[in-house]
């Protein structure tokens, strides 16, 4: 057999070699008078293991184009395109050539071991159960009628929620709005798609923070977006960068979350927020703004979105329940001038014909409620609780391995690892065995060497055994 596997390619070898012999099979490269190479002949001439030429024949005899029989080998099926044998589709060729690309395989992994596996959660970006405004959403669906509609609702969004979202962001965030400017989405998941997939076309160039959540998103990739880099410090990001990237690519968009970032749980300082917005007027650069967190202040202080300072229309507004009350509601929301609203509200339908109405229901039902307010003032104080247990932990197992910055808010705390060739992979399989799991930094950033934890999820004495077995794995890792 002349052909080497490409080991420098992303294609598994075992995909590589299966369809080296499909299409060989289909161009007479491998006669059907002709047994094919045996498993451990074909995986000592090709220099790989046994393993290896062993998935690659499943794959074809799964689609139908070889037939192993013990004693007599691997042949090639003489009745492919006959009748009496059907021909399984090749799902792995679709699943590959799909335009829509996956997750990043470590982000893939910490969703499963989630799902599968009990372990202390510093990665999961929710809230816990108990955090949950649970009395007073079952106060709502047990002891209040259901009014709406169970039919398709407005495009945009329940008419009487975007009121109460017009109300609740000039309340609670400074932001000037009507319910013609907001589309309801599932999730601020929904709301950054929209706008990726309906503003931007392929090729476009876009600014985000490094690092950031959207770092990590696929969806930048699969819509042919390219992305260049905003770095900063303790104060956000640094406006100048903007200038430098508008000129060098003309970027035709900002993607920002300046309050309590995730992941670095940085607040962009103010005078940086207006810098900002003077450069997005003056460049005509629309800025996209995701804000989970900024109700979550543990000072107490009132901070301003940059959609609260933007005078001109050039912020689009994105925020949900998820972070805040509860993330299964789905409910999150668009803010942002008419037209587009309307442009991206069509798409959506297109996609779900529009959001649930009983879920609005009862976000509505609690927004409007004098329990919210209670509830956000119970939830900051429990999440400073737990950003003080961390940090006591973090100070306590790791005070000389560790540099951190404190956040003043939000869900997620950065940690830069001092000792420069741990291999992060490895840390984490570590960790994992330990039972505790985090996001690695490289997930969200371009730099090595940092983790992500969230604080969000588990109670103070499970975050203090968390970093304590992340401390272990970190002191056995660094051995090796």
């Amino acid at each position: 057999m002349d052909w080497k596997p490409d080991r420098t390619s992303k294609i598994p070898i075992y995909k590589q070699l299966a369809l080296y012999i499909e299409t060989g099979i289909g161009d007479g490269t491998f006669p059907p008078d002709k047994p094919l190479p045996s498993e451990r002949g074909l995986s000592a001439e090709l220099g790989v293991n046994r393993s290896t030429v062993i998935a690659a024949y499943d794959e074809l005899e799964s689609q139908g184009l070889i037939n192993r029989n013990r004693g007599s080998g691997t042949t090639i099926n003489k009745d492919i395109w006959g009748i009496s044998k059907k021909r399984i589709p090749s799902w792995n060729r679709y699943i590959e050539a799909g335009s829509f690309l996956p997750n990043l395989p470590v982000t893939q992994r910490i969703h499963k071991e989630m799902a599968e596996h009990s372990l202390i959660n510093l990665a999961s970006g929710e809230l816990s159960q108990d955090l949950f405004p649970m009395n007073s959403l079952r106060e709502i669906t047990s002891n209040r009628s259901f009014i709406g509609s169970l039919g398709y609702d407005h495009p945009q969004g329940n008419a009487v929620l975007r009121q109460t979202l017009t109300d609740h962001v000039k309340q609670f965030r400074g932001i000037e709005t009507n319910p013609s400017s907001i589309l309801v989405t599932s999730g601020a998941q929904q709301a950054l798609h929209l706008v990726v997939q309906c503003l931007l076309k392929p090729g476009d160039a876009v600014a985000i923070e490094n690092p950031s959540y959207h770092y990590n998103l696929p969806v930048f990739k699969s819509a042919g977006i390219k992305t260049y880099d905003l770095t900063g410090d303790e104060n956000g990001i640094n406006p100048n960068d903007i200038t430098a990237l508008y000129k060098k690519h003309r970027i035709r968009m900002i993607f920002l979350n300046p309050i309590f970032q995730n992941p670095t749980g940085t607040l962009m300082s103010e005078e940086r927020r207006k810098k900002v917005l003077e450069l997005s007027s003056e460049y005509g650069i629309p800025i996209v703004e995701d804000d989970p967190y900024s109700l979550t202040s543990f000072n107490g202080e009132k901070i301003q979105t940059l959609k609260s300072l933007d005078y001109y229309g050039n912020v689009l507004y994105i925020s949900s329940l998820t972070k805040i009350v509860a993330s299964g509601l789905r409910i999150g929301w668009i803010i942002g001038p008419n037209a587009v609203i309307e442009r991206l509200s069509d798409a959506k339908q297109q996609v779900d014909f529009g959001h649930a109405s009983y879920t609005q229901w009862i976000a509505n039902d609690f927004i409007d409620s004098n329990g919210f307010e209670s509830h956000i003032k119970n939830l900051v104080n429990q999440l400073e609780n737990r950003r003080n247990q961390i940090v006591n932990s973090l100070q306590t197992y790791l005070k000389d391995q560790v540099n951190f910055f404190i956040p003043e808010g939000g869900i997620h705390i950065w940690c830069g690892i001092k000792k420069n060739d741990v291999n992060e992979i490895q840390l984490l399989e570590e960790s994992i065995k330990r039972g505790v799991i985090y996001v690695p930094g490289s997930t969200m950033g371009s730099e090595k060497g940092f983790v992500r934890f969230t604080f969000s999820r588990e109670k103070e004495e499970d975050i203090n055994e968390g970093i304590r077995r992340f401390a272990l794995a970190l002191k056995a890792v660094s051995k090796k």
